[in-house]
């Protein structure tokens, strides 16, 4: 087995079109105030309706291979975490590596809502220590838009699209930790994307796919018991949480992250808000906040850094992870 991976290189991409709380009000009863206070959101990304879920994919994934220095007929794994893909076949793995021009990855697409990109990276650190795999694609990318119902003013707020990758390759000092995850089953309706229910509960397949949550549920259960699941995750990683660099988080609300970060005691990290200015975009928003983190600077290459997903299905998954 290879004795360890690490991440090569990131890349991100969002949406050109700004849509910010003043133009929610025209929507929904709601207004700039109400959203920051409860959210902390102040604008999100919004696909057009001819960007596609693999589109957005592959051009963050085009960004972190061109600055990985592999070539695309180097990558024989791609993993793309994705709960807004419409089609079932073919994949978005497939899609995005007919894109690429990749030429025999092994493809999989991986739904674990919020928390998909952290367990489609453990799965790609599995893969290349288990030597099934060289040089890994690791992508998230949703277009919430497409079932977000925008009638609804508790979760049209929240939502934005985007997406953002990492290669990932195998490395002779392991620099991903080992993953902690996990889920709560019995609470995983909390947040859903189901088509709508007749009045026997049977599914109306006549009725649009849609995003809904408790909100209320979810927010006990993240502030309450998230922090000691990071905290073993940075057990796992062999790192106390004041010794990390960055914590990035998924990017669910501002409530959540700014608690979460505080109980877990991560007091000299710079912890990532990129849900201020890009809104909840569930399993890109790991990728894509730590992406623009690296970009700016803000983390030095070779600090230890906290990624910890959670969210749909009530699922966890958390690594340290060594910045690029």
């Amino acid at each position: 087995m290879a004795p360890g991976t690490r991440i090569v290189s990131l890349g991100h991409y969002q949406p050109a079109r700004v849509v910010t709380n003043a133009e929610l009000e025209s929507l929904v009863e709601t207004n700039d105030e109400w959203i920051r206070s409860r959210v902390g959101i102040e604008t999100r990304r919004i696909a057009g309706p001819d960007e596609t879920v693999d589109e957005m994919a592959a051009q963050a994934a085009e960004k972190a291979l061109a600055a990985s220095g592999l070539g695309a007929n180097e990558i024989d794994l791609v993993l793309v975490a994705t709960c807004t893909g419409l089609d079932r076949s073919p994949s978005m793995s497939a899609r995005v590596a007919a894109r690429l021009g990749l030429s025999a990855p092994a493809l999989l697409d991986i739904n674990v809502a919020c928390a998909g990109f952290t367990h489609a990276l453990a799965v790609a650190d599995h893969s290349i220590r288990a030597q099934s795999a060289t040089n890994a694609l690791v992508i998230a990318a949703e277009k919430m838009s497409d079932v977000t119902d925008w009638t609804d003013r508790n979760t049209c707020v929240l939502v934005g699209d985007g997406a953002g990758a990492a290669v990932v390759t195998a490395s002779d000092k392991a620099q991903i930790g080992p993953v902690h995850w996990g889920s709560v089953p019995q609470m995983s309706t909390a947040v859903r994307i189901e088509v709508g229910r007749a009045a026997d509960g049977t599914p109306d397949r006549t009725a649009p796919i849609c995003f809904a949550q408790d909100g209320q549920t979810v927010y006990r259960w993240a502030t309450t018991q998230l922090p000691a699941i990071a905290r073993r995750a940075c057990e796992r990683g062999g790192v106390a949480p004041e010794d990390l660099a960055a914590v990035v988080f998924h990017q669910a609300n501002l409530r959540i992250i700014e608690p979460l970060a505080a109980r877990l005691g991560a007091v000299n990290a710079v912890v990532a808000r990129d849900v201020v200015e890009s809104g909840n975009t569930s399993a890109a928003s790991i990728p894509l906040a730590f992406s623009k983190l690296v970009e700016r600077g803000e983390i030095p290459s070779g600090a230890p850094v906290l990624l910890f997903g959670f969210g749909g299905n009530l699922s966890y998954a958390g690594q340290v992870v060594r910045c690029p």
